[in-house]
């Protein structure tokens, strides 16, 4: 790269410049003159490449990254910057650069490609650069611009995507969800998380991500699609990072929000469909109920349906059979009703995640309640509806033997609910139901029931109670 070397000095005009360059000492002469009286030469610029888009122009003070290719008028090469695999990157208009240098830059676009040809007085003048640049040399230059910034630079954030419906955007404290794809401002990519096949997961506004990002993915909208321009001193400054993102660049980010939450957000529930008959029975806890359900993630990916199985969901509950969320979702439903339930990862799959379920992931869930019944206390196989009879055991010996084997209990038991005298446990195998209560009552099992072992279970509790007093 050329600085500043030894002080130019008024020469005479080279006959030998191109008629272009006379036309640009005609019209752009800065005033001064030769000693034959002649305006002195500008630098000619060549835009020989021009990119279509052009956010910004350099300009006085800007901090550049450029490639250039150094030649005399004879096409013999004095210096590259592609020799060294190093750019030039330096802050242009402040006297750092010889001066035909900071002249020709000024106005350029990234990506944009000039010639810039400096006559010697804008240059190294009649002295050179020893062992290097000749006296009174004109200098070509080829030259490519990388990137462009200011220290007074700040955030940009441009919205490529917004979704119609947007009820909370991005802010601090938050956890997001995102895809991005970093390039630098010539478009070459240093890092992408579609890449790795995995989201990019962070809490926004705590430092764990570069300020410039931190800024810039506040107020986004799940499901927005941003970019994210951030100048070094709010990326990774002036050394840069790794062997990908070098000292001063700006990074561009190409997001795309997949999901955030708040790790104080409860479930969000809304209702789709009520009944318009009365509703007086609601499901709450302890109640054996089944629903359909669709679930899936905020960006619409699918992950489950009870419809691809053909038949409701069963659970109880209250009884830890679903993730939380899904649990608190569904009570307070009434038969027939459908809602959308929007369940942060904290009350559902957390941080790892399940399988088919990324970690961190916000689910969205539509229920429909298809059926109630109401529950059992806990610990309960089965309930009277009303007080049993006093003659429990002799009533249960059907034969009169003074035994109750497994076939008379469940005979019994299975009159009773078909009498609507008492029910068991919903959602249950009654056969199995009837076994483990079977099970309970037959103290020493030898595989039978007499009076002294028949116990209800409210006694049994009573007489815990008691013996906990």
């Amino acid at each position: 790269m050329f600085l500043v070397g030894a002080p130019s000095h008024t020469l005479p005009r080279l006959h030998i410049l191109p008629l272009l360059l006379l036309l640009q000492t005609l019209e752009r002469g800065l005033g001064r003159a030769s000693p034959s009286g002649a305006p002195l030469e500008d630098v000619v610029i060549e835009r020989y490449h021009i990119p279509r888009a052009c956010p910004r122009e350099v300009q006085m003070g800007d901090f550049v990254r450029y490639h250039y290719n150094g030649t005399f008028e004879d096409g013999k090469k004095f210096d590259s910057s592609y020799d060294r695999s190093t750019l030039v990157a330096i802050i242009v208009g402040v006297g750092r650069l010889i001066t035909g240098m900071d002249r020709g830059l000024m106005g350029m676009c990234v990506n944009e490609r000039r010639r810039l040809i400096i006559p010697p007085h804008l240059g190294y003048g009649s002295i050179g650069l020893a062992g290097l640049i000749p006296p009174d040399a004109t200098l070509y230059f080829d030259v490519v611009l990388l990137d462009v910034w200011n220290k007074e630079d700040t955030v940009q954030s441009t919205i490529l995507l917004r979704p119609p419906y947007c009820p909370r955007m991005v802010r601090n404290s938050d956890f997001v969800r995102y895809h991005y794809n970093g390039t630098l401002l010539d478009g070459t990519a240093f890092d992408s998380s579609y890449s790795r096949n995995h989201t990019y997961n962070t809490y926004v506004g705590q430092g764990y991500i570069i300020p410039g990002m931190d800024q810039g993915l506040q107020g986004a909208c799940i499901g927005e699609r941003r970019r994210i321009t951030v100048p070094p001193h709010l990326a990774y400054g002036e050394n840069g990072t790794g062997d990908k993102i070098p000292g001063s660049a700006v990074l561009i980010f190409d997001v795309h929000v997949i999901d955030f939450h708040n790790p104080a957000d409860p479930v969000e529930i809304k209702t789709l469909f009520r009944p318009p008959e009365s509703c007086n029975e609601t499901a709450k806890i302890g109640d054996f109920i089944r629903y359909h359900y669709n679930c899936s993630l905020l960006d619409g990916t699918r992950l489950f349906s009870s419809h691809d199985y053909e038949a409701p969901q069963e659970i109880t509950l209250g009884a830890n059979k679903v993730i939380e969320g899904l649990d608190r979702g569904l009570q307070g439903m009434c038969v027939g009703e459908r809602r959308q339930l929007i369940v942060p990862p904290h009350l559902a799959h957390g941080e790892n995640g399940a399988r088919g379920v990324p970690g961190s992931a916000v689910l969205l869930f539509e229920v429909e309640l298809i059926s109630r019944e109401d529950g059992l206390p806990a610990g309960y196989l089965f309930v009277w509806y009303q007080d049993p009879p006093a003659s429990l055991f002799e009533d249960m010996d059907l034969n009169k033997d003074g035994e109750v084997p497994p076939e008379e209990f469940s005979s019994f038991i299975k009159a009773q609910v078909n009498e609507g005298k008492g029910r068991l446990m919903p959602g249950q195998d009654p056969d199995k139901t009837i076994s483990d209560m079977f099970q309970n009552q037959d103290r020493n099992q030898d595989g039978k029931i007499t009076a002294e072992e028949l116990k209800l279970k409210s006694d049994e509790d009573q007489e815990r109670i008691h013996e906990e007093l």
